[in-house]
C-alpha cells in the first residue's frame, strides 16, 4: 500500500478510520437506546424528540459545524466552561472531528435501529414473559438479538457517512494535516493544487473512498436482508 499512496495520503486515510470508528463508537449505545425508547414507549415530547434527533440528516453539514462550533467552541456555550475547569478543548483536534462526525451518523443508526425494532414480532416478548422471563432477560435474549442485523446495518452506514463527512469536520475543527485532515478533507485539499501530480493524488484517494464506501453500503445491504429472513422466520 505504501508503494500507491503517499505518505500523507495514508495519513488520511488511518485518521478517517479512527475517526469514523471512534464516532461509531460515541453513539452506539445512546442510538440503540433511544431507538427502543422511541419504538416501545408512549410519552409527551415524543414527536419532537424525534424530529430534533433526526434533525441533522437533511441539515446542511456546514450548519451543523457552525452549530458545533457555538455550542462546543472554545467560547461557545458549553465549549467555554470546558476550556475554562478543565482545559478541554474540541476545535482544531481528533475530538471535534469525532464529534462532528457523531452528531451527522447519528440519524442514519437511530434510524435503522428504529426499524430493527419495529420489525420483530412482539408475540415471541409475550411468550417470553409467559414462561417467566424478566424484562432485562427478554429484552437481551429477545429483542436485541432479533434486532442485531439492522443494528449492525445501521452501524455500517453510519461508519460510512463518517468517513465521506466533510463540511461539518472542516467547518469546526478546520483542515490540518496530521490532526483532522480526513479523507474527504485531504481529497479537497489536492484539488486545490495545480498540477498533475495534485490531481493523480486526488484520484487515488476518490478511487479509496468509493471503495470504502461501496464496502459499507453493500454490507448494510447485506445485513438488511437478513434483517428480512428473520422477520419471515420469526412470524
Amino acid at each position: 500500500m505504501e508503494n500507491i499512496f503517499s505518505a500523507a495520503e495514508l495519513e488520511a486515510f488511518f485518521l478517517s478510520l479512527q475517526v469514523s470508528s471512534l464516532s461509531l463508537l460515541l453513539i452506539f449505545i445512546p442510538a440503540i437506546l433511544l431507538a427502543y425508547i422511541l419504538e416501545t414507549y408512549s410519552f409527551f415530547g415524543k414527536g419532537f424528540l424525534d424530529f430534533i434527533l433526526h434533525l441533522p440528516l437533511v441539515m446542511p453539514p456546514v450548519v451543523i459545524g457552525y452549530l458545533l462550533l457555538i455550542v462546543f467552541g472554545k467560547g461557545g456555550w458549553i465549549g467555554s466552561y470546558l476550556y475554562e475547569l478543565f482545559g478541554i478543548e474540541f476545535t482544531f483536534g481528533i475530538s471535534g472531528a469525532v464529534i462532528a462526525c457523531a452528531v451527522v451518523s447519528f440519524p442514519l443508526l437511530l434510524g435503522m435501529a428504529k426499524t430493527a425494532f419495529h420489525s420483530i414480532n412482539y408475540k415471541l416478548k409475550e411468550a417470553a414473559f409467559s414462561l417467566g422471563a424478566s424484562p432485562l432477560r427478554t429484552y437481551l435474549s429477545i429483542t436485541l438479538v432479533r434486532a442485531l442485523p439492522g443494528i449492525l446495518a445501521g452501524s455500517c452506514l453510519a461508519w460510512g457517512r463518517s468517513l465521506g463527512e466533510f463540511g461539518a469536520t472542516i467547518m469546526f475543527v478546520s483542515n490540518i494535516a496530521g490532526s483532522t485532515r480526513t479523507l474527504p478533507l485531504a481529497i479537497y485539499t489536492q484539488m486545490q493544487i495545480p498540477g498533475s501530480a495534485s490531481e493523480a493524488s486526488g484520484g487515488r484517494l476518490v478511487i479509496l473512498a468509493l471503495v470504502l464506501a461501496s464496502f459499507c453500503l453493500g454490507l448494510s445491504y447485506y445485513l438488511q436482508k437478513k434483517m428480512t429472513i428473520l422477520k419471515i422466520n420469526y412470524s
